[in-house]
């Protein structure tokens, strides 16, 4: 039998995870509340994984303080920081990142994860969704660098990219940790492995000085990751009713614990810790 790498979850929770988001994208369509969605979902997916356990503390999230990502944070031993990432994102009511995007997002992820452990592929899954979406560049590839996905030599690389892209140009960046660049310049030293092989560093060689679009469109094709959801133009006033409606939750929440407060001289902490059913 076939163990995950350290870190990372058996083949049956990111196949349980893309049903959720899969479930949660559909309803999400029809302007169910998440609330009313996940306790659906609750019983629908597979009762031997950790997912059942995991939408419990979201709903809890959810009544408490409004959000998933918040829950998904807390969570990382089964939220990876790019999910929470992305959810928290969609999240933000100063963005424009639609929610319904993220969940296609994280269900195309969570396929590919049932299917795959290339660092390779998920890396460009990964970034190309930042691109895609004009995500953060900063926080998001802090998320990609925490991944169980990327062994040390990765997350030192992807935080080094961190602070490098913007001055430099991606297809430079990938190309120079080649094995295609590594052949055409023997005599420069390294001391390490390069990261991407002959197929990767060909094609950003030849997507240098051209739009990003490109270079991915090339590597998606080569490489079969999971081509990436894309922003849809929509009317903004679609949107209005559930932002609304998220809002109104939230100062539900908010209001219900200044009225606490106020009738037992202080909030009761007690009930946002996890329940222990034995």
């Amino acid at each position: 039998m076939n163990h995950p790498p350290t870190g990372m979850l058996e083949r049956e929770e990111y196949i349980e995870q893309a049903y959720l988001f899969k479930a949660l994208q559909h309803n999400k369509a029809h302007s169910e509340p998440v609330q009313d969605m996940l306790k659906q979902i609750r019983e629908e997916v597979l009762a031997t994984t950790q997912l059942p356990k995991a939408i419990d503390f979201l709903l809890a999230e959810l009544r408490h303080v409004g959000t998933m990502a918040t829950a998904m944070k807390r969570l990382g031993h089964y939220f990876t920081p790019f999910q929470t990432f992305v959810i928290g994102a969609a999240e933000d009511d100063h963005g424009r990142f639609d929610m319904q995007i993220a969940f296609l997002i994280l269900e195309a992820e969570s396929k590919f994860r049932a299917e795959s452990s290339s660092p390779v592929a998920m890396f460009f899954f990964q970034v190309e969704t930042l691109c895609r979406n004009r995500l953060d560049y900063d926080y998001g590839l802090q998320a990609i660098a925490m991944d169980p996905i990327y062994d040390g030599t990765w997350q030192r690389w992807i935080l080094e990219v961190r602070h490098q892209l913007g001055i430099i140009e991606l297809a430079d960046l990938i190309y120079v940790n080649s094995e295609h660049y590594r052949n055409k310049n023997p005599n420069e030293e390294s001391k390490t492995a390069p990261l991407f092989g002959q197929k990767e560093g060909r094609i950003a060689l030849a997507n240098r000085k051209k739009e990003p679009h490109y270079l991915f469109s090339a590597l998606q094709r080569q490489l079969g990751y999971p081509a990436v959801p894309r922003p849809i133009k929509r009317d903004g006033t679609v949107d209005l009713i559930p932002k609304l409606q998220r809002t109104v939750e939230k100062l539900e929440v908010r209001i219900k614990l200044l009225e606490e407060e106020q009738r037992q001289s202080g909030i009761d902490l007690n009930q946002f810790l996890p329940k222990n059913n034995g």
